[in-house]
């Protein structure tokens, strides 16, 4: 299987986490959020004790929460000690109503308006990511007239491409994120933020994208950054603490993918990091992360029901379910891959089906050129693997449909950590 958390039963029943999927979508309907908790936690772990063995102290991992953001994951991560990155006030408000420690965000994105600044500020956040100049000037007012200095790190960007989905590639040049090496605005961020009376520059952020599998990316980003970090001491006397590399390690979406050896990949990147610093002269910074897809998504499965099995002779074959681009919108966006398995036995005859969703869209298409089982019906039940990222916080109400539970899974049972929207839900804030 993709996964180890995927196995057949005696029966050949699909088994997620240890628990039978027809039995789970009997009991919560369908479409349905599966969430494997030992998966999640054990991702984490994995990762905290990476960096333990591999990066100075005070090095941390954070959870890029923009994978998949709801109270019950926020309070995963608290307990296992990651820190969190957000994006958004929404994202902030959810981690803080789970009870998550405020000076453990760190508050990212490219257009902070007023109020996302007064928001992160008032309630304690640990730290700003500046993406541009008037995001700096506009922090760096509102935190002087409260009498602080904010912490921040400045992000740059490395002119790098990861050679990943172009949709999600933030690493070259001519994206929308950070300042540019190679057009000499990052020095001049740099210069800017060490001016501004409201912050404290505490490092520089760096971001090549996601779902990179390259083996050389991040020893790549620390030789461009550890030489970015030797002209800022050069010319500007300034020597970075901490050194933030963005995330992004790729995962298993189908079996051609490879498996990353992230432990092993993050001692190679901790291995160039002190090669290169060495050779500048300069100290190893505390090394920061924000893996999101890698601790989140082979923890996840979405459950749907087959509506109708569609045969245009000598054309195509459809398999058309219960959901669709509105609970999971990456393949109509930029064509991502997925291993989808019948939730019965597919040891028998198979087809070739297009699996596609229930909106009104022609291009409400979930997994193209898939082999289910020949005999496949209305009422059965079809499963999509690694939907644990981007797939719930990517989901909408097109066409009015309700977003679907999401269910957590653990050794004793099952609970449910977002409930199902309902007709109601659509009309709520209605006026």
């Amino acid at each position: 299987m993709l996964s180890d958390n995927i196995r057949r039963g005696d029966n050949g029943a699909l088994l997620f986490a240890g628990h039978d999927v027809s039995a789970l979508a009997e009991k919560y309907g369908t479409p349905l959020y599966l969430m494997d908790e030992e998966r999640i936690r054990a991702n984490c772990r994995m990762y905290l004790n990476a960096f333990r063995d591999s990066f100075p102290r005070g090095s941390r991992v954070l959870y890029a929460g923009k994978a998949a953001s709801f109270m019950e994951i926020c309070r995963i991560m608290a307990a296992e000690g990651m820190g969190l990155d957000a994006v958004s006030v929404g994202e902030m408000h959810t981690a803080l109503s789970a009870g998550f420690p405020p000076e453990d965000i760190y508050f990212q994105g490219d257009a902070k308006t007023d109020a996302d600044i007064r928001y992160a500020l008032d309630h304690g956040v640990g730290c700003f990511v500046v993406d541009n100049p008037e995001e700096l000037a506009a922090l760096s007012a509102m935190a002087a007239e409260r009498g602080m200095r904010q912490k921040i790190l400045v992000r740059i960007t490395p002119g790098i491409d990861p050679h990943t989905y172009e949709a999600v590639n933030t690493g070259t040049v001519d994206v929308k994120f950070g300042a540019p090496i190679q057009t000499g605005q990052a020095m001049e961020l740099v210069k800017a933020a060490l001016a501004a009376p409201g912050v404290e520059l505490a490092g520089l952020h760096s971001h090549v994208g996601s779902e990179v599998f390259d083996e050389d990316v991040f020893e790549q980003l620390s030789d461009v950054m550890v030489a970015f970090m030797a002209r800022l001491r050069d010319e500007l006397g300034y020597v970075a603490g901490e050194l933030d590399l963005g995330g992004g390690y790729g995962v298993r979406y189908v079996d051609s993918d490879p498996a990353a050896d992230i432990p092993g990949r993050l001692r190679e990147v901790a291995e160039r990091l002190r090669l290169r610093t060495k050779e500048a002269g300069l100290p190893m910074p505390r090394v920061i992360m924000e893996p999101g897809r890698s601790i989140v998504a082979d923890a996840g499965m979405t459950v749907y029901t087959v509506s109708t099995v569609k045969r245009i002779p000598g054309c195509k074959n459809y398999v058309i379910v219960d959901g669709g681009m509105s609970d999971n919108p990456r393949y109509s966006l930029y064509r991502a891959r997925y291993t989808v398995l019948h939730a019965r036995d597919d040891a028998g005859e198979t087809e070739i089906f297009d699996l596609a969703g229930r909106c009104c869209e022609n291009g409400d298409i979930l997994q193209p050129g898939v082999s289910l089982p020949a005999d496949t019906r209305r009422g059965d039940l079809v499963c999509v693997c690694t939907t644990g990222a981007y797939n719930y916080s990517m989901a909408s109400n097109y066409n009015r449909l309700g977003r679907p539970p999401v269910v957590m899974l653990t050794p004793d049972g099952s609970r449910v950590a977002v409930r199902r929207e309902t007709e109601e839900d659509m009309t709520a804030l209605d006026l």
